[in-house]
């Protein structure tokens, strides 16, 4: 079975931010897919469905943000999957606007809801799949980027982004994460950016 996590804040004064890209992964996928309804369980926001014939949970962690891995740990235990059947989607400022990455392990880079998860798994093999929303500048301005809301001109790449992630989302499932990464980006060809906002190109 595959754990499909996307990070956010629950509550619709934070649906549009930056911060909240993983939930809308999640719910691209879910709709994509025709997965089942939303329910409540394990402190989460959870659909099942399947993926290119693989069984799939995807959750929205209602914990807030920075405390997502005390959902997922409940997740993966009831089910007992393992780290490398859990994919994690969540925002990377280190990576331009549109660019997206696959990796599996690795520190958690600042991010701290990938730190929270994997103090509660124990554990930090788990596949990532960064969003690039892009680095304001300076470190001062992070937190306030970040719970901001797209702009208007950002909603083409990231509605794209989105549906190649949908789309693609069979070769993740296989456990084809280069394959995976390579045809998002066919589909969704990253915009250019500034570059103070692409800081970390590194798979």
């Amino acid at each position: 079975m595959l754990l499909l996590v996307g990070l956010g804040n629950p509550g619709a004064k934070y649906a549009g931010n930056r911060h909240n890209i993983g939930f809308m992964a999640a719910d691209a996928i879910a709709r994509a897919h025709g997965f089942g309804p939303w329910k409540k369980k394990f402190r989460s926001e959870v659909c099942e469905g399947a993926i290119g014939g693989v069984r799939a949970l995807i959750m929205k962690p209602q914990t807030y943000y920075n405390d997502s891995g005390h959902a997922v740990a409940e997740a993966s235990r009831f089910y007992k999957i393992a780290p490398k059947d859990i994919v994690v989607f969540y925002d990377e400022i280190d990576l331009a606007p549109g660019r997206f990455r696959m990796k599996t392990g690795g520190g958690a880079a600042g991010n701290n809801g990938v730190r929270s998860i994997a103090a509660w798994l124990d554990e930090d093999n788990f596949r990532r799949a960064r969003l690039g929303t892009g680095h304001p500048g300076h470190a001062d301005m992070v937190q306030g980027h970040v719970l901001s809301d797209f702009a208007k001109s950002e909603r083409e790449w990231v509605d794209k982004l989105l549906d190649a992630l949908a789309q693609s989302a069979p070769l993740l499932a296989q456990g084809e994460d280069e394959k995976f990464q390579g045809e998002v980006l066919r589909l969704a060809p990253a915009v250019k950016a500034n570059p103070r906002q692409q800081k970390d190109e590194t798979p």
